[in-house]
């Protein structure tokens, strides 16, 4: 531990417990988080590309308790990126103990004493930065009568050698950027009744809200900005990303590749991607690179949330290796700061965010190639068992995409005929003039904004 005395860091850690305990809680727009954010005896490790809103997310957890009469000095808040904290490793944390009961002991006969709730529920952000902070959690588990609950820029959080210290003790929670919901209430806009028909000032208002939400993303700083400051602000995002997240945590020492792949990634949303092709390309262009530097690049870019690869559906783990994977950008907002000026990026932007929807809603999440040549976007196996294909389309109207789009589904609906059939669009405008009556067709967004099953209940469920 090389960040000072132990005097310096009771200094830090007592200022940062003061503020958590008396500051009042930033206003922030209520994320919906599918399935279960709590599970007794685990930890909850928040984890998502940065600045899709964890640590805001921390906050809405801790007014949740708040709201249930849990007072705010036993929802202690810890920022780990705090540059005072610069080189700390597990061993300084039991300082952070130390400090906080001297500052807020427990009253004899605490009502923890009687395990209906824990005493204290600590909230660790971008705890990742410390080296050993699993066994630190791991212990406050077991000795203490304390819930912990984590956030973090790395799936790597819950890596095997995490997931080792931990010894089953953690429970993953994925954030993601605002989802078409979340971006109408954070503009202050109602949401459709789900108990009485859309009426058509209420469509086109929701049109128009979807065509501006594909274009400018999900990210909560990025909302109701202009292009101009939007587009500089995702490009900050991406570069911190690239330097915190990639360069400084995996020593990564090719920086001119990880741009080109990035660039490459960012600017072709839902394109077919190999890493040999893509090897071949920059060879052409003089950059040398090894393949094998290639595939951990685009390891750590998933790993940092930057990317999502889809792959091709099989039972064969050779024919998912060989066959071309599908690449995604983390938000449909970065689709325009990085494609083509002269490109339509409104269809890969949709596919985009249907597939950020199907991973909100915790799908397992593939494409399918069928032997007849045709391509469905998403196979999707829901967390209750329900298998879905998907297939999104811009616009439909024209009878021969249709024709095309139908059979696709049809095909592919041979190998799997449990699946239910969905095909998405654009708006109401770009729906196909007939469907077969096994298919459910409809605007994307009515599809977003259905009421889910799935939500998070009650932290004290």
């Amino acid at each position: 531990m090389n960040t000072g005395s132990a005097p310096h860091l009771k200094q830090v850690f007592g200022e940062q417990l003061a503020d958590s305990a008396r500051r009042p809680l930033p206003e922030f727009t209520p994320r919906r988080v599918p399935g279960r954010v709590r599970m007794p005896g685990k930890a909850t490790a928040v984890v998502g590309m940065r600045r899709v809103g964890k640590t805001t997310f921390l906050h809405q957890l801790r007014a949740e308790r708040m709201a249930c009469g849990v007072p705010a000095d036993r929802l202690p808040f810890l920022s780990f990126e705090d540059e005072r904290l610069a080189g700390l490793d597990a061993t300084g944390l039991h300082l952070l103990l130390d400090e906080y009961y001297r500052q807020f002991p427990l009253p004899n006969g605490d009502e923890a004493a009687s395990g209906s709730r824990p005493a204290v529920t600590w909230h660790f952000d971008e705890i990742q930065v410390v080296p050993g902070w699993e066994r630190f959690v791991r212990r406050l588990l077991d000795t203490r009568d304390a819930d912990v609950v984590v956030t973090g820029s790395s799936a790597a959080m819950l890596s095997a050698e995490v997931a080792t210290a931990m010894r089953g003790r953690a429970w993953q929670v994925p954030l993601l950027p605002f989802s078409f919901a979340e971006s109408l209430e954070h503009q202050g806009l109602p949401l459709p009744n789900p108990t009485k028909p859309v009426t058509g000032p209420e469509q086109a208002r929701l049109e128009r809200a979807f065509l501006d939400w594909l274009a400018n993303g999900g990210f909560p700083e990025a909302q109701g900005l202009d292009r101009a400051t939007r587009h500089q602000l995702l490009r900050d995002y991406v570069d911190v990303a690239m330097l915190r997240d990639i360069l400084e945590r995996h020593q990564v020492r090719h920086v001119v590749a990880l741009r080109w792949l990035v660039r490459h990634l960012l600017g072709n949303a839902a394109g077919r991607f190999s890493v040999q092709k893509f090897y071949v390309a920059l060879k052409s262009q003089g950059v040398a690179v090894a393949k094998d530097t290639l595939h951990d690049l685009l390891a750590h870019l998933e790993d940092c949330f930057l990317v999502r690869i889809v792959e091709m559906e099989s039972a064969s783990e050779r024919q998912r290796m060989v066959n071309p994977r599908k690449a995604y950008p983390a938000d449909t907002g970065l689709i325009p700061v990085f494609g083509r000026a002269d490109r339509a990026n409104t269809g890969h932007a949709l596919e985009t965010a249907v597939l950020t929807e199907l991973e909100r809603r915790r799908c397992e999440i593939s494409y399918v190639s069928t032997s007849e040549g045709y391509e469905v976007d998403f196979l999707a196996r829901t967390p209750g068992g329900r298998t879905e294909l998907l297939q999104v389309c811009a616009d439909m109207s024209d009878p021969v995409t249709a024709t095309r789009e139908f059979r696709a589904l049809d095909s592919a609906g041979a190998r799997f005929p449990q699946a239910h059939r969905r095909l998405l669009t654009l708006t109401q405008d770009g729906l196909p003039a007939e469907a077969p009556a096994d298919v459910d067709v409809r605007p994307a967004y009515d599809w977003m904004l259905e009421p889910s099953q799935g939500e998070s209940p009650p932290l004290d469920a």
